[in-house]
C-alpha cells in the first residue's frame, strides 16, 4: 500500500510537470485543457466515434457530451449517426475545428520545444518519460513523435535493410534515401517517427519543394508492427502538416509493387497523376507511379 510520502510525492511531481510544461496558463489558443485533449484526438489520431474517443480520454458519458456540446456550440465539431451502426454517433471537426486544432498543435509544439531546448540533456529527459509511461502502462504502446538525433540514420539503414529483403531492391535505393536525409531541411522539412513500446516502428517525412507544393517521402513501417494503422497515421501528420504550413498541393512517388502504401495512399485522397514505362530502378523494372492530393 502507498505510504502518505509516496502519495505527496507523486503530488509534487503533477504539480512541477504541470507548471513547468505550461497546462496552468489557461489552456492552449484560448481553449479549456479538457477541450483541447478533445480537439487533439479528433485532429490528431482521427478518432471518429462518440464511444472510442470516451476511451481515449477515459472520462464519462455525460462530461464527454457536455464537452462536445460546448465545441459544436462554437462551430468547431459536429455529431451525427455512425455510418455503421444507427445507434452509435460519430464525431468530426469542422473547418473551424481544423484551423483551431492546427493553432493548439503548433502552440503545443512551439511550448514544448522551448521547454526541451532549454535542457542540458533533453534525450535524458525524453527517455525518462517513456519509461515511466511504460511503467505506468506496460501494454503496447504506440506514439508518434518529432525527430530526434539518430533518427535519419536509422531511416536509411532500415529502408536499405527492409527493401533489400522485402523487394530485391539493389543499393542504389539506400543511396537514394541517404541523399534524401542529407538534403533533409530543418527550417522548411518535418519528419515523424513512429514508436511501439519505445522502439522506432516506422517514419516519415514532408519536404519543401517550392511555395505551394510538398513532397511525402520515405514512408516505412518496420514488418513487426504492420497492422497497427501506424502507416496510415504517420500519411495523416503529412496531411495535417502541409494543409497548416499553407501548401496548396501534396505529392509522392511510389511503385508497383508497393501495395500497402499504395492501398493508404488512395484511402487518404491521393490520386494517380501519371504511370511511367518500367525502368530498372534499384536493380529491378519497376512502375512507378506519381501521386497527388490538394492539401486544402
Amino acid at each position: 500500500m502507498a505510504s502518505r510520502t509516496d502519495v505527496e510525492t507523486v503530488r509534487a511531481f503533477n504539480r512541477f510537470y504541470t507548471r513547468r510544461m505550461g497546462l496552468t496558463r489557461g489552456g492552449y489558443a484560448k481553449q479549456s485543457l479538457a477541450e483541447a485533449r478533445v480537439l487533439y484526438e479528433l485532429g490528431a489520431n482521427d478518432v471518429h466515434e462518440t464511444g472510442d474517443l470516451r476511451a481515449r480520454l477515459d472520462i464519462d458519458a455525460g462530461q464527454l457530451s457536455r464537452l462536445l456540446t460546448k465545441l459544436e456550440q462554437r462551430g468547431l465539431a459536429e455529431r451525427t449517426p455512425s455510418p455503421t451502426d444507427g445507434r452509435r454517433q460519430a464525431v468530426r471537426l469542422t473547418a473551424a475545428g481544423e484551423q483551431t486544432f492546427a493553432e493548439i498543435d503548433a502552440e503545443s509544439a512551439a511550448e514544448i520545444t522551448a521547454t526541451l531546448d532549454a535542457l542540458a540533456d533533453p534525450a535524458q529527459v525524453l527517455a525518462a518519460m517513456r519509461a515511466l509511461q511504460r511503467a505506468i502502462e506496460p501494454g503496447d504502446q504506440l506514439i508518434i513523435r518529432d525527430r530526434e538525433p539518430g533518427d535519419l540514420g536509422w531511416l536509411v539503414e532500415r529502408h536499405g535493410v527492409l527493401y533489400t529483403r522485402e523487394y530485391g531492391w539493389d543499393e542504389s535505393f539506400e543511396r537514394l534515401v541517404a541523399q534524401i536525409a542529407a538534403d533533409f531541411d530543418p527550417h522548411h522539412d518535418r519528419a515523424w517517427i513512429a514508436e511501439h513500446n519505445g522502439r522506432r516502428a516506422g517514419a516519415v517525412l514532408c519536404v519543401h519543394h517550392d511555395d505551394t507544393t510538398a513532397k511525402l517521402r520515405t514512408l516505412l513501417v518496420e514488418p513487426s508492427a504492420r497492422g497497427l494503422g501506424l502507416g496510415t497515421r504517420l500519411v495523416q501528420h503529412v496531411i495535417r502538416h502541409a494543409k497548416a504550413a499553407g501548401y496548396t498541393t501534396l505529392t509522392l512517388w511510389t511503385n508497383d509493387v508497393l501495395h500497402a502504401a499504395r492501398h493508404i495512399y488512395e484511402r487518404e485522397g491521393f490520386t494517380p497523376t501519371g504511370e511511367q514505362d518500367p525502368d530498372s530502378s534499384f536493380g529491378l523494372p519497376l512502375v512507378q507511379y506519381g501521386r497527388a492530393v490538394a492539401a486544402e
